[in-house]
């Protein structure tokens, strides 16, 4: 690109730009239903200027954005979650933040559990922090993929794959452009309305098909039918769609790895004392004396506990673990409670370095993170 065609673009670029790269690493359809991921706050049309990145917003970090002449905020807890029934700007705290944001032309953008689920999300950040090896998810999400089948002529065929993979289809795991294709003869006939791209109408034809198998995911699946109808050359495309109940690669819950070298249970919690910056944690001891396998889940995750015991970990670390618990697990695995904050705020170095990739031909746009806590939890320290 031209750096007088590149200014230009940067020039014009405005904050859905940021989204639209945001969530083609965190899709929105992988959130969970419940949660509010998205927009939150202004418009997505605004000029992009600098940018804030926060775990969720405080007034703190509205300011620090003012101050930065940012035109968006990133926040990973969504500011919004339940629906507003009034508006106070005198007494309620988001109705303060909102009015705030409005009145200084800040875009707030939240992604939550679709930053959880995503690779290199909050879990594999936390996992890497803590020098995990060999890391995959926990659970994969499943059932929210489809096999597109399409039947197309032989001459037809390298056209419509390359249109279908720049649509989204043909991801597995980190390989892309994934297809199986199989050559057959097909057969058809068409009435005298039809205008056919092989053969003459009124009269049955036989022609050399190519049959193309292609993973599409749920969230792709429209634009992937879109542009099969677009792009291939007969009048009428022969097509088939099944739903798959398989494991999805690329998407799931917490993370699990090892360490190359055992560590006896009592360097295990130094190390994560220290990797993780705690003041202090709570947990329970296990069954095992020396640990190597180890399962995290950032924020929230006490109902994984289970399944980090079934892959056969050494321990877990998530947050907000109950008391119950502690006391059902006590034995079984050494569990960690490490913090909601402490577990979840390393998500946001790995945003940084994206954003900071994809706007690289800019140098005026900075990516700032928020240098202060956000934690309302204190701790005593007598």
């Amino acid at each position: 690109m031209h750096s007088e065609l590149r200014s230009a673009f940067f020039l014009f670029m405005t904050c859905d730009d940021v989204v639209k790269y945001i969530e083609k690493w965190a899709p929105k359809e992988i959130a969970w239903e419940r949660d509010n991921v998205g927009l939150q706050v202004g418009s997505l049309n605004r000029g992009l200027k600098n940018i804030m990145l926060c775990l969720e917003l405080t007034e703190g970090v509205i300011n620090n954005a003012i101050k930065q002449k940012c035109s968006f905020i990133f926040s990973h807890h969504p500011l919004l979650f339940n629906p507003l029934r009034k508006i106070d700007t005198q007494k309620d705290k988001n109705s303060i933040l909102i009015e705030k944001l409005i009145k200084n032309n800040i875009t707030l953008y939240s992604a939550h559990t679709n930053l959880d689920f995503t690779k290199d999300g909050v879990s594999f950040q936390l996992a890497k922090k803590l020098k995990l090896n060999n890391i995959n998810f926990l659970v994969n999400l499943n059932s929210n993929q489809y096999k597109v089948i399409v039947f197309v002529p032989e001459e037809s065929i390298e056209i419509l794959s390359q249109k279908i993979f720049n649509s989204g289809g043909g991801v597995i795991g980190e390989y892309e452009r994934c297809s199986f294709r199989i050559k057959g003869e097909g057969t058809f006939k068409g009435s005298e309305t039809t205008n056919p791209f092989l053969g003459k109408k009124g009269k049955e034809e036989k022609v050399n098909e190519v049959r193309l198998e292609i993973i599409v995911n749920k969230w792709e699946l429209n634009s992937v039918i879109s542009t099969i109808n677009k792009y291939h050359p007969y009048d009428e495309p022969a097509f088939d769609i099944y739903p798959l109940a398989n494991e999805n690669l690329n998407y799931g819950a917490g993370a699990i790895g090892n360490y190359i070298k055992p560590l006896s249970a009592k360097e295990f919690l130094a190390k994560v004392k220290h990797d993780l910056n705690l003041k202090n944690f709570r947990f329970v001891n296990g069954s095992k004396r020396t640990i190597k396998k180890v399962a995290v889940c950032g924020g929230s995750c006490s109902d994984l506990i289970n399944t980090a015991i079934k892959k056969g970990a050494d321990a877990f670390i998530t947050a907000d673990i109950k008391y119950h618990d502690f006391h059902e697990t006590e034995g079984k695995i050494l569990l960690i409670d490490a913090g909601h904050y402490e577990t979840e705020i390393h998500a946001l170095t790995e945003v940084q370095k994206r954003l900071r990739k994809f706007l690289s031909n800019d140098k005026k746009i900075k990516v700032f993170k928020y240098k202060g806590s956000t934690n309302p939890v204190i701790f005593y320290n007598n």
